[in-house]
């Protein structure tokens, strides 16, 4: 085996402006915070910076959840905790399916052991209450998962008048709020979500690789009356939590950098209010979506249901999605995601999260892709950049 040191270059990814479904840009105030010196997992620094966590934590989910903290894992891994804690085998679960992640909900469902039953919408579009009524009578769940900002779709699931119907037949509510969270509301204790979980590198703008989660006393008290153990020994809720809380017992070596960022994005939230971050979120998207209407493009998804986080837009007829999105990194920096699952080679995803919902990221976004698009000889093309200044205008 030859040895080639010497060989490799050192990182340089270029600049890159993400405007996909994850991750988001970073606020320079983030990557000071993960380039902090390094303490131990049980330092009563880091201990300190735990608690704060998990403050600003309650505060962004609004909240008061004591079993509330970052899962040591991605998105898709706090979604398997919330799952592999409450299902037990056998156990009757409805999981609400919007695209590819509720899909991917349904199947940790079945590998747990869930007695699974699936209610999916028509696509682009949410689950009703009168759908999901008739679901409920056909079964007797002890849990329902829904996804409120659908990545792969782009649907915002409508949450309060869904969740009372669900606690009327005594289930249990998990929400998927990896994309909506911090971004569009979400009141977990004022709309009696009972499980929640989010991924930290999208609206919250933090790196990859936590996954917030809280539970409410009835959650809680659910795992503690489990039949069997839980079947994952690294997501086992009760164990997590013994680390989390004032008894601090080792579990696992917590990733401290990813904590100490998380940490200083939340405080960025919490400077600029929750409210007002949901506010300059739906200003930039109202602005975008101003923007795509002029230039003759298609949303996938009708104007009542869509996330104002996360939109697909599909690519017109003779458009090749893929070489647009490949001509906007290369020229602009910009990167945008494909389609997943039924959209996939059909529409580009387009991510308005986080420190990526910015006026200037809306404006460059239009007038690149209006310029890629004219250059593919697509001209149906009237000026998106003017009225999404408009928006701006009206909203100043």
């Amino acid at each position: 085996m030859s040895d080639n040191q010497g060989s490799f270059s050192s990182l340089d990814p270029g600049n890159r402006i993400l405007m996909g479904p994850g991750p988001s840009d970073m606020h320079p105030r983030v990557y000071q915070a993960m380039g902090a010196p390094l303490t131990g997992h049980l330092d009563p620094y880091f201990i300190k910076v735990m608690d704060e966590t998990k403050t600003l934590l309650r505060y962004v989910f609004q909240t008061e959840n004591k079993l509330t903290f970052p899962i040591s894992a991605t998105g898709s891994a706090g979604m398997e905790t919330c799952i592999c804690n409450l299902v037990e085998p056998g156990d009757e679960v409805l999981i609400c399916i919007s695209g590819v992640f509720g899909e991917r909900m349904a199947e940790m469902v079945k590998r747990h052991g869930g007695q699974l039953n699936r209610l999916v919408s028509e696509p682009g579009q949410p689950i009703s209450v009168k759908q999901l009524r008739e679901a409920l009578e056909s079964c007797q769940p002890k849990l329902v998962g829904l996804v409120h900002a659908e990545t792969s779709t782009g649907v915002l699931q409508p949450l309060e008048e869904i969740i009372e119907v669900i606690h009327e037949y005594n289930a249990l509510v998990l929400v998927d709020t990896v994309a909506s969270l911090g971004g569009t509301p979400v009141k977990v204790d004022d709309w009696n979500i009972d499980v929640c979980y989010t991924g930290s590198q999208k609206c919250l703008s933090a790196p990859p690789g936590l996954s917030p989660v809280t539970f409410n006393d009835r959650a809680v008290e659910m795992i503690a009356h489990r039949k069997v153990p839980v079947d994952s020994w690294y997501l086992d809720l009760t164990l997590i939590n013994s680390y989390w809380n004032e008894d601090r017992i080792y579990h696992h070596t917590a990733p401290i950098n990813l904590i100490y960022a998380l940490r200083e994005a939340l405080i960025l939230i919490h400077e600029e209010g929750i409210d007002e971050v949901q506010v300059r979120h739906n200003i930039n998207y109202q602005a975008f979506a101003a923007g795509i209407d002029a230039m003759g493009l298609k949303f996938f998804v009708n104007e009542p249901h869509r996330a104002p986080t996360i939109n697909p837009i599909i690519a017109p007829e003779g458009v090749e999605e893929a070489s647009v999105r490949q001509a906007l990194l290369e020229n602009y920096g910009i990167e945008l995601g494909g389609g997943l699952g039924l959209l996939k080679g059909k529409a580009w995803r387009i991510g308005l999260m986080g420190q990526s919902s910015k006026r200037d990221h809306v404006i460059l976004c239009l007038t690149a892709l209006e310029e890629t698009l004219r250059l593919q000889g697509y001209d149906k093309i009237n000026s998106g950049i003017a009225a999404a200044s408009d928006v701006y205008q009206a909203n100043i």
